[in-house]
């Protein structure tokens, strides 16, 4: 999964403004007590970082 894409589902699922205080802010045991931009930044995939956002959130089956 292309970033953009991701980006893209995350603003799809919260909105544009709170995908980007989600993703700084939430830290998720699903990705091993990181945020989303920690998770990134240390080389998880986006598809990855996608799926742990979906199960922490219950994200419906259409939009995963």
């Amino acid at each position: 999964m292309r970033l953009t894409i991701f980006w893209e589902r995350m603003a799809g699922h919260f909105g544009e403004a709170y995908a980007e205080s989600f993703a700084r802010d939430h830290v998720m045991s699903e990705l091993g007590g990181r945020t989303v931009y920690q998770a990134l930044d240390a080389g998880w995939e986006a598809k990855d970082v996608w799926h742990a956002v979906c199960a922490a959130v219950d994200v419906p089956a259409d939009k995963r």
